[in-house]
């Protein structure tokens, strides 16, 4: 009998261990106590299956080359859960990165989801920051074809083309939906925007310098 008891003990302390909420597909989910007002789910409402096609399970956006004449020389074409359906409930996101010689893609966020790099041709440069728990420390390599490279979730991280011809690299994502926080055009292009005031104190600048920056509207196209 003390034998089932502690059985029992053990497995219910075991559930509450390892039971977790699912991961958070959205920005924020504002609870309701109303169902009928309710919009919106951690993630996207199911197809059903009977209708259901092979054709929900391509996508092909990632055939041609993209256009990288912008300010960055980069282009990174999503194929998340918004663009590719069929990945609803899945866990996995990609993207197909394109960069001119120099191009960069600028230090972000995927607050939801590890993005592991590969890439295909050229010549990258990418790092990630640490947390200030660890004394933001950089990690960096020098990537060249067939090699790959892993950014932790939730930290900072780029990619810049070191060499003078195109670059290609593709990435994977462990989130349906994993986010995207790109630093500059959220502290700079945010709308409304940040006060001026925070910003010079935050970056210790003049306030010439932010109303400057804040006035660049390349950040809300890229």
């Amino acid at each position: 009998m003390k034998f089932f008891q502690t059985f029992v003990i053990l497995a219910l302390a075991s559930s509450h261990a390892f039971a977790s909420d699912p991961s958070p597909l959205q920005d924020f989910c504002v609870a309701v106590n109303d169902p009928n007002s309710a919009a919106f789910v951690n993630g996207k409402f199911c197809k059903d299956p009977k209708l259901v096609m092979a054709d929900d399970f391509v996508f092909t956006m990632f055939r041609n080359p993209r256009n990288t004449s912008n300010q960055l020389g980069s282009k990174v074409t999503t194929a998340f859960v918004d663009q590719f359906p069929g990945l609803n409930t899945l866990g996995i996101a990609m993207a197909r990165l394109d960069f001119a010689p120099y191009g960069l893609n600028p230090p972000h966020i995927h607050h939801r989801g590890t993005e592991m790099l590969v890439v295909m041709e050229g010549t990258l440069y990418v790092g990630f920051v640490a947390s200030n728990q660890l004394n933001n420390t950089l990690f960096t390599k020098v990537l060249t074809k067939g090699d790959v490279f892993v950014f932790p979730q939730g930290l900072i991280h780029f990619q810049l083309n070191v060499g003078q011809t195109n670059a290609l690299a593709f990435a994977f994502l462990s989130s349906q939906n994993p986010g995207l926080i790109t630093i500059a055009n959220s502290v700079f292009g945010s709308k409304p925007p940040i006060n001026v005031d925070v910003l010079t104190k935050a970056f210790q600048v003049d306030n010439k310098l932010i109303n400057h920056l804040q006035a660049q509207s390349w950040f809300d196209n890229h």
